[in-house]
């Protein structure tokens, strides 16, 4: 049996050189068989995602044609409930350090209106709902608003979902570059090609190849953990993960940084540099943090040698067991010290 023809964007809403009429009639056409669309049965979700059916050019050529066709203001544009549209299967943004900047957005957008569409595709396992190609903020805002979403529904599988959205963010300037890292490595996990993703986000082979040195060497919760981090560039990124390349154990150390309550309140950048800091100073030996102990009279009676882990004393034989003795008796009181000093940050 002859496979039917795939319906492309294009086809839906018409071609550029058509004019104003025959766009109109042709989007009444795309209406109808929206009415008359049977969602697919739904899929069993997989790990192993097929590869993109349509190449990149195709898909940047259809892009620019729609916009094209918003930008007339010719047809195509529905409004939908905004509750019934879920996020993307492949975020691109990592949680934002603050709401500030999303506030005044979702101001501007009560006061304004949406002027520019969403874009959707129909969700592939759950009919009535969608999933956002791109626009989350317009979509996040108008949730909180409570009103309907301006929107474009498009045919996509996931790879061509992946590539579109890649295609969106080459054009922000608003993304970190880890940012930029995790969504290349989403793309590739979806079996998108690699000249598809360099592509996609504008990069060469040799930056591909840096991006996935950090994806590789950092675990997708640690990433998460330390945030978007704006004002860290590809070098910091690249010198945090050949640490932890070099020394895979001092993930555990870096997880435990982030896990204290006063470091997750800090800032994303702030958080980086802890971080970094931490693993830095894990993999140094205790013998290049050693600090003297000296006697009143200037002599030297022992080493204090502090590791991320570990605390040694080393004291002379003449006085280890006198040394030992009043250790042990100001040790509760020591103590005592350090949780009010804790408690006082």
């Amino acid at each position: 049996m002859k496979k039917p023809a795939r319906q492309s964007i294009v086809a839906s809403f018409g071609l550029l050189s058509q004019t104003a009429s025959e766009a109109e009639s042709e989007s009444r056409r795309s209406d109808t068989a929206s009415e008359n669309f049977t969602p697919p049965a739904p899929r069993v979700p997989a790990g192993v995602i097929g590869a993109t059916q349509r190449t990149l050019s195709d898909i940047r050529e259809e892009r620019d044609r729609l916009q094209a066709i918003v930008d007339s203001g010719v047809g195509g544009i529905v409004e939908l409930d905004s509750s019934s549209i879920d996020p993307s299967p492949f975020p691109d943004r990592l949680p934002d350090d603050d709401d500030a900047d999303f506030q005044e957005f979702k101001r501007s957008l009560a006061e304004d209106g949406q002027r520019v569409p969403v874009q959707v595709r129909r969700h592939p396992e759950t009919p009535g709902r969608y999933q956002v190609v791109y626009g989350h903020r317009r979509v996040r805002a108008a949730r909180e608003l409570g009103v309907p979403v301006k929107a474009i529904i498009r045919d996509l599988d996931d790879g061509e979902l992946v590539v579109s959205q890649g295609l969106e963010n080459a054009s922000r300037q608003d993304l970190s570059w880890v940012e930029r890292a995790v969504f290349a490595s989403r793309m590739e996990a979806a079996g998108v090609r690699a000249r598809d993703i360099r592509g996609a986000l504008a990069i060469d082979d040799a930056e591909l190849a840096k991006m996935r040195s950090v994806w590789r060497a950092l675990p997708g919760d640690l990433i998460v953990a330390i945030g978007r981090a704006p004002k860290v560039g590809r070098p910091r990124w690249l010198e945090l993960a050949a640490e932890l390349a070099k020394a895979p154990s001092q993930i555990a150390v870096a997880r435990e940084t982030l896990s204290a309550d006063k470091v997750r309140a800090e800032p994303s950048d702030i958080r980086f540099q802890l971080v970094l800091g931490a693993v830095s100073a894990a993999k140094q030996p205790l013998e290049k943090q050693a600090f003297d102990l000296m006697a009143s009279d200037g002599r030297s009676v022992g080493k204090a040698l502090f590791g991320s882990r570990e605390i040694r004393l080393k004291v002379d034989a003449h006085s280890a067991n006198e040394f030992a003795s009043f250790f042990r008796a100001e040790l509760p009181e020591l103590m005592k010290r350090f949780e009010a000093t804790r408690r006082g940050r």
